[in-house]
């Protein structure tokens, strides 16, 4: 048996796959940019179409020093109040090095709930401060199956006090526990607005 191998130059000339390789890309669905805004909702394109939609976060930048949080809508439904069970955890390291941790974050999971989930806490509200990262949503529009998702964002954490300031990595999971199929999802701090960031939907083919 032989392996076929290439080097760099042959690889700038493939065009194509080869058939039997398949490879997945991301299409651009919605932007919507904030501007002192109290939530940012997607209430179209969550459908059928895809089996995973990705929400990116890029320095999203808060008016005061909150958590940051999502819920979602069932298709007809209203008042973005489905029910999650979720778990999360994080880790962090302060600015002047003396304190690192990681930890699980009881106060952030849901039993049941039906709050909005949070995924980041203390987003620091300095002008320079902000977070960025990722929401998977998996088959939102499947009725045999609960709803997945996981996130994963770095944050620049602040308690109000510039002592305190830390890099912090989020990570949060979980479900909607519900077979009726997901079709909105909305974004915002637990306290004041979105002062400024964008945030990014794409449909994973």
């Amino acid at each position: 048996m032989s392996i076929n191998v290439c080097n760099d130059r042959s690889m700038a000339s493939i065009t194509s796959l080869p058939s039997g390789v398949s490879g997945s890309s991301l299409v651009l669905l919605e932007t919507q940019t904030a501007s002192s805004s109290a939530t940012l909702s997607f209430t179209s394109n969550i459908d059928s179409t895809y089996k995973e939609y990705i929400f990116k976060f890029i320095d999203v930048h808060p008016a005061a020093v909150s958590q940051f949080s999502f819920q979602g809508n069932a298709a007809g439904g209203s008042g973005y109040n489905e029910t999650i069970t979720s778990t999360s955890f994080q880790s962090f390291h302060r600015e002047d090095d003396s304190s690192t941790s990681l930890n699980y974050r009881t106060g952030d999971d849901q039993t049941q709930g039906t709050s909005f989930q949070v995924l980041t806490n203390n987003v620091g509200d300095d002008a320079d401060q902000s977070f960025a990262g990722t929401l998977h949503l998996f088959d939102p529009s499947s009725t045999t199956f609960v709803k997945h998702f996981i996130s994963r964002i770095q944050v620049y954490r602040s308690t109000g006090s510039s002592a305190e300031a830390s890099s912090v990595e989020a990570f949060t999971a979980g479900y909607f526990n519900t077979t009726s199929a997901i079709d909105e999802i909305q974004f915002k701090m637990s306290s004041g607005n979105i002062d400024a960031g964008t945030i990014k939907m794409y449909g994973v083919v």
